[in-house]
């Protein structure tokens, strides 16, 4: 078995499971996130298998694997949407639950994770006065959250 330090970048996202790994993964992720009740509000407009795909191709890249994304980054992708702190948390569990589900690799899990946390300072808006639209006609994205039924 090769050396961790000495694999390339593509070995070691080969042996975290591969794009595979990811297509399931986010399969199981966007599922829950068009069901659930507030996040659900942001993609009301955007067709599932669109946005899986994007996200696959961009873990890919930020992963070791193939760069085939061709989209923005994080933050250009965003700025247009109030993101509390709280939606981003119930983001995270959804994806811990999609991990678990898939039983994903831990390493994979480890350095998505950190990935993630590295881009919640800059896509987190504590206002939905931080954002901009992304072209003069667009709305900022803000949906309240929505009240538990009892």
């Amino acid at each position: 078995m090769e050396d961790e330090k000495n694999m390339t970048k593509l070995a070691q996202f080969e042996r975290m499971g591969g794009r595979d790994s990811l297509i399931k993964i986010n399969k199981v992720f966007y599922d829950k996130v068009y069901q659930h009740a507030w996040l659900k509000e942001y993609f009301i407009k955007i067709p599932q298998q669109h946005i899986e795909d994007q996200q696959i191709d961009f873990m890919q890249k930020v992963l070791g694997g193939n760069n085939v994304y061709v989209g923005k980054t994080p933050p250009a992708t965003h700025n247009h949407m109030f993101i509390p702190d709280e939606l981003f948390n119930i983001r995270k569990q959804l994806l811990i639950e999609a991990f678990e589900e898939t039983q994903a690799d831990a390493i994979l899990i480890e350095k998505w994770l950190a990935l993630d946390e590295s881009f919640r300072r800059l896509i987190v808006n504590k206002s939905p006065n931080e954002c901009s639209p992304r072209f003069t006609t667009d709305p900022i994205l803000n949906f309240p959250k929505p009240l538990l039924k009892k």
